[in-house]
């Protein structure tokens, strides 16, 4: 699967929905909550907590801020590519 694919399944999902910044923040969060609570691991959630589940909210995170940067008309490859450039200067500057 290639970035842009990705980008264009998420229209073709949620259609020409365009959140806003504070819209995307909230969602990011029910999934880094989602993610938080299968770390927790409450007696209540453990059910849930397999190997599968974790691999799904992995990828809803992945998938949502490829169709997240999309929406907002951001390049989602671009973003991507800065983030790795940045990954590794930070790297860089944390061995020195």
């Amino acid at each position: 699967m290639e970035i842009d694919e990705l980008a264009e399944q998420a229209r073709g999902i949620w259609g020409k929905e365009n959140l806003s910044l504070s819209e995307i923040l909230i969602r990011i969060g029910v999934v880094y909550g989602d993610l938080c609570r299968y770390e927790r691991n409450a007696k209540k959630d453990r059910e849930n907590h397999t190997d599968e589940e974790l691999k799904k909210e992995f990828g809803n995170m992945i998938f949502s801020m490829i169709k997240f940067a999309d929406q907002l008309g951001h390049n989602p490859k671009e973003c991507i590519e800065l983030a790795i450039e940045t990954q590794r200067k930070n790297k860089e500057i944390l061995q020195k």
